[in-house]
């Protein structure tokens, strides 16, 4: 077994095409949970890198492993004896003996396999299944698998929603964006099934602009202060401390500031220095937590990605 000082970067789908081929031929038939957990000892990923998932919830290096296997099989250089079983080819120990550096590139791994994808594409009727991925992609997505690949346009997506996002907030009212926040929170799920929580700015609100009760009886509570300010204007300590008061007005012991711009670290450094327990969300994060909950936001399109059952063919 091949075993490597852990690499820097989670390896590329195609840097594991050599690992596959190493393990298998140690000789033996192997299932593909047993192969994949192989490859990642022999590869020697860090435990960071091995905990590291898709968008979707899937292990990253398990699905480029799959992917490698996929591309394996493909060429022929791994037989499937029986069902999600593998072993090493004749071809396949052919290619690992003379190939000592494994493949480099997305280019290299592209000629490599093209031949297999077409071979396979013109005996089905069906568009080729190996293609080079992004042509014009500006993060490393040309080398990545078809699932990442997907979560990278999505990605994408989301980021272009979040700016706009943050500009609608910017230019809504003082009133809507106390509103929104509230509604963040209930999304979320503070104040319970009920959704026991509300918008309580304005005048004489003694500095806090809504209240979430976590108990149906509102014995504990949280409170919000909600800030709607323009792009480059901070939020400072001042504002934390004027905000800390207030909950001590109330009796409180825990609270949400939540602007549409930043904090200064002296405000970060405060909250994080006093008993009372403040979180301070930013415009970044407000706009993340209202894609992923759906706040402002609706679906517009839903894609299924099928895989294959593995429990189905053992």
């Amino acid at each position: 077994m091949e075993n490597q000082v852990p690499p820097a970067e989670m390896p590329r789908w195609y840097e594991f095409v050599r690992p596959v081929l190493s393990v298998t031929a140690q000789g033996g038939r192997w299932k593909t949970r047993d192969l994949r957990a192989a490859v990642i000892a022999t590869v020697g990923l860090t435990r960071q890198q091995i905990e590291e998932t898709l968008p979707s919830g899937g292990s990253r290096a398990e699905n480029r492993i799959t992917w490698a296997i996929t591309h394996l099989s493909k060429a022929g250089w791994l037989d499937r004896p029986a069902r999600a079983t593998y072993e090493i080819s004749e071809a396949g120990r052919a290619w690992l003996a003379g190939n000592p550096t494994g493949l480099q590139s997305q280019g290299q791994a592209h000629q490599l396999f093209k031949q297999y994808w077409d071979d396979a594409s013109a005996s089905t009727g069906a568009a080729p299944a190996f293609a080079d991925p992004v042509t014009a992609a500006d993060n490393g997505a040309e080398s990545s698998t078809p699932e990442e690949l997907i979560a990278y346009g999505v990605q994408r997506v989301n980021d272009e929603i979040a700016v706009q996002l943050l500009e609608r907030l910017r230019g809504a009212t003082p009133d809507f964006f106390e509103e929104v926040v509230v509604k963040v929170l209930l999304a979320m799920g503070y104040g319970g099934a009920e959704e026991r929580g509300q918008r309580i700015g304005g005048t004489g609100d003694g500095g806090v602009d809504g209240l979430i009760d976590q108990d149906p009886l509102g014995l504990d509570r949280l409170y919000v202060q909600a800030k709607r300010y323009g792009d480059g204007n901070t939020v400072g300590r001042e504002a934390i401390q004027a905000f800390t008061g207030a909950l001590h007005g109330f009796g409180a012991t825990k609270g949400v500031f939540i602007t549409t711009s930043t904090f200064t670290k002296n405000a970060r450094d405060f909250a994080s220095s006093i008993p009372t327990r403040i979180i301070l969300i930013d415009g970044q994060r407000l706009v993340s937590l209202m894609i992923k909950y759906r706040v402002g936001v609706e679906t517009e399109q839903v894609y299924e990605v099928v895989k294959i059952d593995e429990d189905f063919f053992e």
